[in-house]
């Protein structure tokens, strides 16, 4: 029983459901070695019994919390001495608020203003109620931001406790949008150099904001990846990252570099033969069947970037680089300084030599001073891409878009990769985060990416989180979460352990969401929760009420409550609040699930579960309730057996629903029967090497894309439908 407290002061389960009404138990030694990871020995029974006095001990003491939040309509749960004083110190460091209340009191004795400071004093604790309501007035004037809160005790005990004021909600595009969804590598133009890059990014905003009427573009991460080695080929992955924090300068344009074209004598002659190799790269993909093959790519943007750098930064252009390396600060400091020991040493910074795999040692103080070149190139490369991403931005706003880019924040990073090495002290060490089992996989799923440690995020007043998110936002319009459930909750794995072997570990969600709707408030984002899966209860109807966007699949929209077999739910059925979608990046095509041809695929890749005859009959049967549906909705004027107007008449039902925003898979425009990435597979299918291609598997060019007569087609039947 001991120990199960302590799990349960720490947020860690001991038991959980993988269906409704069955139990099962977390194995004991799993508990044990999650709570270590926290810091807390749960051993034997005489640590368990230390631990829990400990904790009883500072709950105590303390004054504060470890971090305060307070929204709108919602108070701060404190238990502080009669007569303690608080005091608010502002995010600016200027501090300028005023209020008074004393327990069982209600309201303040004045209002705050920015002018003045004193103590707001409270006592008793403080639940919903009128001293609650003191302290709430008190902290809703404050505006938005992540401050500081001081407490003073008559016994003279102090503490300081960061303090986040939110939002109640995220922000909310006022109007209903539809737009494309696609991976960025996949979507190769005339001027690639052999994948997809910003300035195609920039020219597919363009063009589909002006000539479509869209108002979005949603991209998969473009987060930095850990760079492979010989032998061993960078993970072409976008959701096992080295760095969330920073995008990889391998998307960048490089002829859009301004210094690019002042290139003279032998530097321009290698550049030229560069740009002929990358010509080569771009026609073996678009035109020989090659794969897309990231390391090729950077090594022909390095050898060219290296060249641009001889070129000196114009005073305007240095004076802005200056100005991006003094906003980002340390956190650019240490993701630059790994990239350079990279190089040197091998992105597994664990076997780095001579304190290096510290990087707060003085071993690596000496090592900023000897890699200092190296480390301002990799800054140089951040800012490059920072300047890029903003004008692809300016160019989807430009063009009328009301939202613009939708990037994608993955759910977690590489254990040997930038943000792991510099952040050691907020991740796990130990742990992975994954899945459960479920009725889909029997053995759950370890993703290999470190979590956060909640303890240590609250410590810090979710200082790398929020910075994390306010990277992101720099220059989007919308940003998508990645298994948003993680806000709530992750599934721990322990090393070594199988994922049937893990347990959840909850997070302060009302934290983590309030950094959030701070960070999206101030950038005036919309946000959107990929929370598809397995989600307890609640969590889908509190991400609602906080403005968070959900992701409806087509698909997977039935109902579920009935006792029969689940029915597919009508356009008025749907939820309003959120990203429609007929088919994901991790799921088969349109053209493919309508044909079946996904099924044909999985069966010769081994991945069925049951016989192929038998995967054959339910999916027809699943496809077959689709298309009734849609053909006694009217959807369907073209009839059975038509491919390219079953991929209208899905389009035409999602913009029937009352979702805020329509997402098109770019791929299905032009029929491409490949998924760009299929679960449950590794080296059997060249998942996130694949460039958008026709029904037959031809690559398109961006250019012949726009040209398609069948993605025309589509987009005008989308631009008919969508509401203006």
């Amino acid at each position: 029983m001991g120990r199960a407290r302590l799990a349960e002061l720490h947020g860690v389960a001991t038991s959980y459901e993988p269906a409704p009404g069955r139990t099962v138990q977390v194995p004991e030694d799993t508990v044990v070695a999650v709570l270590a990871a926290l810091g807390v020995d749960a051993s034997t029974p005489e640590s368990v019994r230390e631990a829990l006095d400990r904790h009883e001990s500072r709950q105590r003491d303390q004054l504060l919390p470890p971090c305060v939040v307070v929204r709108p309509g919602k108070a701060p749960r404190l238990s502080l001495p009669e007569g303690t004083a608080l005091r608010v110190r502002p995010e600016d460091g200027a501090p300028h608020t005023r209020g008074r209340a004393a327990a069982g009191t209600r309201g303040a004795d004045s209002p705050l203003t920015e002018s003045r400071t004193e103590s707001v004093h409270m006592g008793g604790v403080l639940t919903a109620g009128a001293t609650a309501d003191g302290l709430l007035t008190a902290l809703v004037a404050l505006p938005p931001g992540a401050h500081t809160l001081l407490a003073e005790a008559p016994d003279g005990r102090r503490a300081t406790a960061p303090l986040i004021v939110a939002p109640d909600r995220m922000p909310l595009s006022p109007v209903r949008s539809h737009g494309f969804l696609v991976q960025l590598y996949s979507l190769l133009s005339a001027r690639s150099w052999g994948m997809g890059d910003l300035g195609d990014l920039a020219d597919l905003a363009a063009w589909s904001g002006r000539a479509l009427g869209a108002g979005f573009v949603q991209i998969n991460p473009l987060h930095a990846a850990v760079p492979g080695t010989p032998g061993a080929p960078t993970d072409p992955s976008p959701y096992r990252p080295s760095s969330r924090r920073f995008p990889d300068p391998v998307h960048l344009r490089i002829e859009d570099v301004p210094e690019f074209v002042q290139l003279r004598g032998p530097a321009r002659e290698r550049a030229d033969q560069l740009l002929e190799a990358a010509t080569a790269l771009r026609t073996s993909v678009l035109r020989e069947g090659a794969l897309i093959d990231r390391d090729a790519v950077w090594a022909l943007k390095r050898e060219a970037l290296e060249l641009v750098r001889t070129v000196p930064l114009s005073p305007g252009r240095r004076a802005a680089y200056c100005d991006f390396l003094a906003e980002r600060g340390q956190a650019l400091e240490d993701h630059a300084l790994w990239c350079a020991l990279a190089e040197t040493h091998g992105p597994e910074w664990r076997t780095w030599p001579g304190g290096l795999a510290d990087p707060r040692s003085a071993a690596t103080a000496r090592a900023r001073t000897e890699h200092l070149d190296r480390t301002d190139f990799h800054c140089w490369l951040a800012w490059l891409t920072d300047t890029q991403l903003a004008a692809a931005q300016r160019a989807a706003l430009d063009a009328g878009m009301g939202i613009g880019l939708v990037h994608d924040l993955a759910v977690g990073v590489h254990p040997s990769g930038a943000d792991a090495w510099a952040l050691q002290d907020v991740f796990a060490s130990g742990m992975s985060i994954g899945a459960p089992p479920d009725a889909f996989n029997s053995r759950g799923q370890d993703w290999g990416l470190p979590p956060w440690r909640p303890d240590a995020l609250a410590a810090t007043g979710y200082a790398p989180y929020r910075d994390l998110l306010r990277g992101l936002l720099r220059h989007a319009g919308a940003l998508r979460i990645d298994h948003v459930m993680g806000l709530f909750r992750l599934w721990w794995v322990p090393e070594g352990r199988e994922p049937t072997e893990g347990c959840y570990v909850r997070y302060d969600a009302e934290a983590m969401l309030g950094a959030l709707a701070l960070e999206a408030h101030r950038a005036g984002t919309v946000v959107i929760g990929e929370d598809l899966g397995t989600v307890e209860p609640g969590v889908r109807e509190e991400l609602e009420r906080r403005g968070v966007l959900g992701t409806s699949v087509m698909w997977f929209e039935r109902n579920y409550n009935g006792a029969g077999a689940a029915r597919p739910l009508s356009p008025g059925e749907w939820r309003a609040d959120c990203l429609a979608t007929v088919t994901t990046h991790d799921l088969p095509s349109t053209a493919a699930r309508l044909t079946g041809d996904h099924v044909e695929l999985r069966h010769r890749l081994g991945l069925l579960t049951r016989p192929l005859a038998e995967e054959r009959a339910a999916d027809a049967v699943e496809v077959a309730e689709w298309l009734a549906l849609l053909g006694r909705l009217g959807l369907l004027p073209e009839g059975p057996g038509d491919e390219e107007g079953a991929v209208k008449a899905v389009h035409r039902f999602l913009l029937r629903t009352p979702a805020r925003m329509v997402g098109v898979w770019l791929p299905d425009a032009v029929g491409d029967r490949r998924p760009q990435n299929l679960p449950g597979t590794w080296d059997q299918y060249p998942n996130w090497r694949l460039p958008i291609a026709d029904a037959e598997g031809r690559p398109m060019s961006l250019e012949e894309l726009v040209a398609s007569p069948r993605l025309r087609a589509l987009m005008a039947e989308v631009a008919r439908l969508a509401p203006r």
